[in-house]
Formats: C-alpha cells, sequence, structure tokens
C-alpha cells in the first residue's frame, strides 16, 4: 500500500495520500518520477492531503516540492514529521 507520494526525486516532502496516519507507523511513498519507493517511520500524526518531512529541516531550510522552492523552514522538523503551517512559511511575504 502506497501511504505518500513525491512527485521528483529531489522533493524534500511527500504527500499522505491515505487516512488515519499515526505516528509511529511504518509508511511507504512512492516516487513518481522514476516509479521509486521510499520507507519511512511517521513521526506525527498526518490528516491526508499534508506533506511528511522526508528529511530533517532547521530554520532557514528551503522545502522542495514538485522540484520548487515552496518555503521556508521555520522551526526543526524532524524526518517524519507533518510538515504544514506551523514550521514552514512561504518566502513571498
Amino acid at each position: 500500500m502506497i501511504h505518500f507520494v513525491v512527485h521528483e526525486p529531489n522533493d524534500s516532502v511527500g504527500v499522505i495520500v491515505v487516512e488515519g496516519v499515526q505516528s509511529g507507523a511504518d509508511l511507504i511513498g512512492w516516487v513518481m518520477d522514476g516509479d521509486l519507493t521510499l520507507q519511512i517511520k511517521s513521526e506525527s500524526d498526518i490528516p491526508i492531503g499534508h506533506k511528511i518531512s522526508l528529511k530533517d529541516f532547521k530554520p532557514g531550510d528551503t522545502v522542495l516540492k514538485y522540484g520548487v522552492d515552496i518555503g521556508k523552514v521555520i522551526s526543526p522538523i524532524k524526518k517524519g514529521e507533518h510538515l504544514h503551517v506551523q514550521n514552514v512559511k512561504t518566502k513571498r511575504w
């Protein structure tokens, strides 16, 4: 079962595609460009449609999705944690 999808091999986040992801769950992800799979342990409860971190981040780091910069990290994020508005902001303002 696929739990999250990643668009580009260099993306630093995946998008959860199933309901009920809980902290401690072993997840399988699919990298669309290259048809690869990843395994990661969820460190947070993450709602469907939200992002999971594929690496550790520190404040100021850039987040990549679709191979594109989607924002900067404002508080530390561990690999497997929920990545959302509480820890990432747009660089536009």
